[in-house]
């Protein structure tokens, strides 16, 4: 009877589509990564590596993360359907007009940022449109994530990846383009399933054509203060592989890349529960009865219990799994993968009160947290570095990411009210 009631959740049948699409979304990369890791050599992967870090940090930039304030706009709009296609236009607008003058300036600082960064001139100006299509995907999974569509949003998910699984192997395996291949295989990739976003933006009406600066506003306030934030995350999970190509070589990020590769598995699952537990956590945050923000705390505390057996498991078994998946080009990934996945972990529980900040809309105080932790970050990189090597950067990343959560766990206490302390003396 119990089972059947949680089968019932809607909680749980949320979440269940999104653990399949995710499930199957980490599946097909981890497919991929033996092939991978026997066609590219680990120079060749730390070249796409880096083409991989270009487009994180400029997407940073393109559409100023405004399509975070379209998915919050959903839960203000009172089923106006009408109101949000404007305000989605208004996002497409700012993301088109902030990307040519991203592209501009890239095309400018091209040359001094191929020495920096280890990429082509060519592959930099590339990586500008593909963040711009990077963002219209997130826009359309957005909307579906708000609207309880996990069914549309898995499906999109993992026909991308099989897209950019398909056209790797041609590229790569087939035409033996190597590293250029990859890429080329990811930005074809982009295209095709930013082009599928919006037209099914268009079908589903949520694409208005009219000029309303003040929404325009509305979401810059949003999205703006978000740009430290993601700058910071930046700084937290990506600056590693430029650190360590500069201190370490190209190869050595190819193999840490490859650690990193083997734990998005994890970390997918976890983005999938969250993306889940979002819509079902506003709704009650709305209602404000402490009866519900008691079960929230509860459910979240049991979360971290199989946050931390996850991690426990990971120091156990991750490293052999690594090992059968990739050659021995590679074989050092091996020991940092247990350490990857435990910052996985603290990602996890950083994921389950961030939400509070977003529902708040404190988005300046949470770019501050990820900032300052982004730099404590590159702070320990070159410490942990320098003492233990490449291992030293996988020390860097779990312990700025701890700091991360706790950090973003009693703020959030601060801007939501919840019984975090409170919950065993409520019991009593």
């Amino acid at each position: 009877m119990l089972l059947k009631k949680i089968a019932n959740h809607e909680l749980f049948r949320g979440s269940a589509i999104y653990l399949l699409a995710s499930a199957m979304n980490a599946a097909i990369p981890l497919l991929l990564l033996p092939v991978l890791t026997r066609y590219l050599s680990p120079a060749e992967y730390g070249e796409v590596a880096m083409f991989l870090v270009w487009v994180s940090l400029i997407g940073a930039l393109c559409g100023l993360s405004v399509h975070g304030a379209a998915n919050r706009k959903y839960f203000d709009i009172d089923e106006n359907a009408d109101e949000l296609a404007k305000y989605i236009f208004m996002c497409f607008s700012i993301l088109m007009v902030s990307s040519l003058i991203m592209l501009g300036i890239v095309v400018i600082l091209g040359p001094y940022l191929s020495k920096m960064l280890n990429i082509s001139y060519v592959w930099l100006i590339i990586g500008v449109p593909v963040a711009a299509l990077g963002f219209i995907n997130k826009l359309r999974l957005g909307q579906w994530q708000v609207s309880k569509q996990a069914a549309r949003y898995g499906v999109h998910q993992v026909s991308q990846s099989l897209a950019n699984v398909s056209l790797t192997l041609f590229f790569v395996v087939v035409l033996y383009l190597g590293a250029s291949g990859r890429i080329l295989a990811i930005s074809s990739t982009f295209f095709v399933f930013a082009i599928i976003s919006i037209l099914t933006l268009f079908k589903d009406r949520l694409i208005k054509f009219a000029w309303r600066p003040d929404m325009a506003k509305e979401a810059l306030n949003f999205g703006v203060p978000l740009i430290p934030h993601i700058v910071g995350m930046f700084l937290l999970n990506t600056v590693d592989r430029v650190v360590i190509t500069s201190e370490l070589g190209l190869d050595q990020a190819g193999i840490y890349m490859v650690a990193i590769q083997l734990s998005m598995a994890a970390g997918i699952i976890l983005d999938a529960v969250n993306k889940s537990f979002v819509p079902w956590l506003y709704e009650r945050l709305k209602r404000n009865e402490i009866n519900e923000k008691l079960m929230i705390v509860k459910a979240t505390y049991a979360y971290y219990c199989l946050l931390g057996f996850g991690a426990f498991l990971g120091f156990i078994v991750a490293g052999d799994v690594l090992l059968l998946i990739v050659g021995r080009d590679y074989s050092d990934a091996a020991n940092l993968i247990g350490w990857v996945i435990l910052a996985k972990a603290f990602h996890g529980g950083y994921l389950m009160v961030t939400n509070y900040l977003f529902y708040s809309k404190n988005t300046g105080v949470l770019s501050t947290i990820t900032i300052f932790c982004g730099l404590l970050n590159v702070a320990l990189l070159f410490v942990l570095i320098g003492y233990a090597g490449l291992i030293g950067a996988a020390w860097a990343y779990c312990i700025s990411k701890f700091v991360q959560w706790i950090v973003t766990w009693l703020v959030a206490s601060r801007m939501v009210s919840m019984p975090w302390f409170k919950i065993f003396a409520i019991q009593k």
